[in-house]
């Protein structure tokens, strides 16, 4: 606890320092606070160059940050949290300490020369350095070092967006992956922590000036169901088109990598040229949206605009986050259906900024698939409660959407591009390169379904295991029952108990014989007995049995 404190005051602090930077650098290379407050302006520091300057900032900000992350740490390059999740799923939690002050510098020119990407990513790796810093420097456990790690993620985006609800959650949901007692204390003490620190320096002010939404009628319900499910199709698209343009990318840099973000910075400038709104993180242009200053044209013109521009950024090497444009993107959907659907529907519709703000939180939840992050983060920025049920109807709905479309999210298909899996065994370990068809065991002898509890009982002593497959009459495999399972039936002996096996039978999560073991052992571990059926991958057959004596014995084996 007390670490957790401390990575909390080493994550406010950082935040603190990040957006002094952010702010430096943009009012060095753009000559104002925020450019996209002022779109097309000149740069007062070379007025002679009128609007045509931003052709410029992108290729000096490259030439500055190519070199810093080629030099020091790689994996500063990108939007980060990718990298966080791969250190806490199969790396300890280990994060090299110079990350925190490569990635501060090279995200804060990135965005600073005009790259469109957020804070979100950097602050989280920045944060989550910090913890790992600090866990190997007390020579913590793997176990603490992960939850420091998050601790420092949790921090970063509680000061960073003045919300330390979506601080904890977003850690908890998206880097450990669980939750616990533990976790959540531990992440709740760093994200208030931060989050003081970071109210004494920015104020107590959402990071969002939102205007107040309700929701009047109850037909407006549905309009939020279907804006949902629209969202996550443009979450999605949003993930795949930013990795298409970074192969674009690859395929056609052929230069050294250093000065890659240079080159390509002459693309971004163009596009910068042609919608100068489009200028780092875009906080002005998506608040003028939520208020309806734009038409449903330019709106849409925003929402690809901003797809281009943060992909182009990411794949000529920026550093930055896509939580931003991902909020950026779900406004303007947003609102560009709301003012479709109040044209339709003058009386029924409602204020056009209650859609942009479902809209905000149903791409990211589909782009990202953290539906409890994306519902705490849009509650916090409003403190509307009477926006919660439809905010969260179209999240639910945006994220299951999302998951019949696509198995990995804008997160996990960077890592899954590059060969890693993240429930899978971390290159290089003992376990994991077998399948399951390799270790498992005989199939114990099935029980039928018909057969009575008490002599289910007998069976399952003598068998030496907590659970046996039950087949049904025509040798069809039904599931499995477990000893617990019948030991409760039998001391219930109620009135419309179960009496045969049949009924208490249930099929655990399949396990198929071609199925990497490492895989394997999330199902044996979640299992109620001290085994499960192996299946045969074609027909669904049950063909051996995996205990986890057998899986102790293929570690054994490779060590």
């Amino acid at each position: 606890m007390a670490l957790a404190v401390v990575v909390g005051a080493g994550a406010g602090v950082g935040s603190v320092v990040f957006r002094w930077c952010i702010k430096t650098f943009t009012g060095l290379l753009s000559g104002h606070s925020d450019y996209s407050a002022s779109p097309g302006a000149s740069n007062p520091h070379v007025p002679w160059l009128g609007p045509y300057f931003v052709l410029l900032t992108p290729v000096i900000g490259g030439l500055l940050y190519g070199p810093l992350v080629n030099r020091f740490a790689k994996e500063a390059r990108g939007h980060g949290v990718p990298e966080v999740m791969l250190a806490v799923a199969q790396r300890g939690g280990r994060i090299s300490p110079k990350v925190a002050v490569v990635k501060t510098l090279a995200s804060a020119l990135t965005i600073g020369s005009g790259g469109s990407v957020g804070r979100e990513g950097p602050i989280v790796q920045i944060g989550s350095a910090l913890g790992s810093t600090l866990g190997r420097v007390t020579r913590a456990t793997e176990g603490r070092t992960k939850l420091l790690v998050a601790c420092g993620a949790a921090g970063g985006i509680a000061a960073t967006f003045n919300a330390p609800l979506a601080g904890v959650f977003f850690a908890m949901e998206l880097i450990l992956g669980t939750f616990s007692a533990e976790a959540f204390g531990a992440t709740v003490l760093a994200s208030v922590t931060a989050s003081i620190i970071g109210r004494a320096s920015f104020g107590d002010v959402a990071f969002l000036n939102l205007p107040a939404f309700h929701v009047d009628r109850l037909a407006q319900y549905g309009l939020f169901a279907f804006l949902g499910a629209v969202a996550a199709v443009v979450g999605m698209g949003f993930a795949r088109f930013l990795y298409l343009v970074e192969d674009a990318c690859d395929w056609l840099w052929r230069g050294p990598e250093w000065l890659r973000p240079a080159a390509g910075g002459l693309a971004l400038g163009l596009v910068l040229l042609a919608l100068p709104q489009m200028y780092g993180v875009g906080y002005p242009v998506l608040e003028k949206a939520t208020e309806g200053g734009y038409a449903v044209g330019f709106l849409l013109l925003l929402l690809v605009g901003k797809m281009l521009a943060t992909s182009l950024t990411i794949g000529i090497g920026g550093s930055g986050g896509v939580f931003a444009p991902s909020l950026f993107i779900g406004a303007m959907l947003g609102s560009a259906y709301g003012i479709g659907v109040h044209d339709l529907m003058p009386g029924t519709a409602g204020a056009v900024g209650a859609y942009a703000l479902i809209g905000m939180g149903a791409v990211f939840a589909g782009a990202a698939r953290a539906p409890i992050t994306a519902v705490v983060i849009l509650f916090e920025l409003t403190g509307e409660y009477s926006i919660i049920l439809p905010l969260m109807l179209a999240i639910v709905l945006a994220t299951a959407t999302s998951r019949l479309l696509s198995h990995d999210t804008i997160y996990t298909l960077k890592l899954r591009r590059r060969g890693i899996d993240l429930e899978g065994p971390a290159p290089g370990t003992a376990i994991g390169g077998q399948h399951v068809g390799t270790v498992m065991e005989p199939l114990p002898s099935a029980l039928p379904a018909t057969t009575s509890l008490s002599d289910a009982a007998d069976l399952l002593s003598l068998s030496g295991h907590g659970a046996l497959p039950v087949m049904d009459d025509t040798g069809q495999y039904v599931g499995v029952v477990t000893a617990q399972a019948v030991a409760e039936a039998l001391a219930e002996q109620q009135e419309g108990a179960p009496a045969l096996v049949g009924q208490l039978a249930a099929p655990p999560a399949p396990v198929t014989a071609d199925q990497p073991l490492a895989q394997a052992l999330r199902t044996l571990l979640s299992a109620a007995g001290t085994g499960v059926p192996v299946l045969d991958a074609e027909q669904g057959k049950p063909v051996g049995w995996l205990s986890h004596q057998s899986a102790l014995r293929a570690v054994h084996a490779t060590a």
